[in-house]
């Protein structure tokens, strides 16, 4: 009897364990249920954030390269032939116009003033006479003491002395026109260079080369390159609506890549292309009160010359460029899903790129969450830079509903 009691007992235990093992299994293999059935962390529906773009107005801004130019020069020259006495200037120096400069030997031109002068004082006694002579043979000839051909003669000698006089006249005014040349003057207000001929040289009005130059660097011209083909696209955009032009204003980069402070405003355009570089000059015109600019120097200009009255501005990370060098934005389309545009994205302007065709108002650009995004994607949209939820992992004993099924079903079962 004792024995048929123990086994029933030891039956019992051995039901009590394998039930405390079948928990213990059905919580590991729930745990592995709830794996597959849910979404493991990192691959469910992905957060992505988006911009909502409206047209704006958007200047139409080119950045070309140019080069300074003085705003007048003038050359230097001896209208006169003759040995440089004196300069009158330091090289370098701010000039005015009409100031002294050089001056050329003036002794023989002082000379030839002083002929020309005693010719035409003589001229006029020459004058005098025969105009009183005409005039005392008028009442003569009409009582005919003397002959009509006499008085004739006489009023074309007088007439014939007062031509004289104004040949003589002129004469003088050359002269003494050549004697001003001796001093040299300034033609413009400038800054003048070097002398390229020194006191005792000859010069002569014939020569080629200067004395000296001249340049008026404040204002200061920039004539700016621009070819053929952008000219066309920008008259076309002119006509074609959408896009109205505007007063340039002009911004200069330096040749060290500084930005010169001062802004300029373009003056015309060449109504001709140059055959050679297939370009047209555009001059702008820059205040240079410090002299900043000299003529020569290589510089860029970036100005407006039209306003798109109907572009988006997307942030360049929302842009990107598929195999075949188009640009593409990816929207949020209907139901959420992530939908590839094509779109025309030529430039840039500061942080974004300026869209001209492709996008809609209204449209949701995505611009986070790019990296492992494909076209067609079901997504999450939040407007972007939304803060992100991070939720903290759970804690040693914490979420282990199948470790604590299986304790209990030992305890139970226990």
């Amino acid at each position: 009897m004792k024995l048929q009691t123990k086994r029933p007992a030891a039956a019992g235990i051995a039901i009590g364990l394998a039930l405390a093992l079948g928990a213990c299994g059905g919580g590991d293999s729930a745990e592995k249920g709830a794996g597959k059935g849910g979404q493991q962390p990192g691959k469910g529906t992905p957060q992505v954030g988006f911009v909502v773009v409206q047209p704006t107005d958007v200047a139409l801004v080119t950045e070309l390269a140019g080069r300074t130019t003085a705003f007048e020069s003038s050359d230097v020259r001896p209208q006169v032939t003759g040995i440089i006495r004196r300069r009158f200037f330091t090289e370098g120096a701010l000039v005015t116009r009409g100031q002294p400069l050089y001056e050329i030997d003036p002794r023989l031109y002082r000379a030839a003033a002083n002929e020309a002068r005693a010719n035409l004082a003589s001229a006029r006694a020459n004058q005098e006479a025969t105009r009183i002579l005409a005039e005392r043979y008028r009442p003569l000839a009409e009582i005919e003491a003397i002959s009509k051909q006499d008085y004739t003669n006489a009023v074309a000698q007088s007439r014939q002395a007062t031509a004289a006089v104004g040949q003589t006249r002129a004469a003088l005014e050359t002269a003494q026109i050549n004697l001003r040349f001796t001093t040299v003057p300034a033609p413009i207000t400038g800054r003048i260079g070097r002398s390229l001929f020194t006191v005792g040289a000859l010069v002569s009005a014939t020569q080629t080369d200067p004395l000296a130059q001249i340049q008026r660097l404040d204002p200061m011209f920039v004539d700016i390159q621009q070819s053929a083909d952008a000219l066309l696209s920008l008259r076309r955009s002119l006509a074609s609506g959408g896009v109205t032009p505007t007063t340039a204003q002009v911004r200069l980069k330096l040749p060290d890549g500084g930005d010169y402070g001062q802004t300029g405003t373009i003056e015309f355009s060449e109504a001709l292309v140059d055959p050679t570089t297939g370009t047209t000059t555009l001059r702008a015109r820059f205040p240079n009160p410090q002299g900043i600019l000299l003529p020569g120097m290589f510089v860029r200009a970036s100005f407006s010359q039209a306003i798109n009255r109907r572009a988006f501005l997307v942030p360049q990370q929302g842009v990107s460029r598929n195999p075949q060098g188009n640009a593409t934005v990816i929207i949020v389309g209907p139901g959420n899903k992530a939908t590839e545009k094509k779109v025309t994205a030529e430039r840039t302007q500061g942080e974004f790129w300026v869209v001209t065709e492709g996008l809609n108002p209204g449209d949701k650009i995505i611009v986070q969450g790019l990296s492992k995004l494909r076209p067609g994607q079901q997504v999450q949209p939040v407007p972007a830079n939304t803060p992100q939820r991070v939720q903290a992992p759970p804690k040693d004993g914490e979420g282990g509903g199948g470790s604590g099924g299986g304790d209990a079903a030992q305890k139970k079962g226990g």
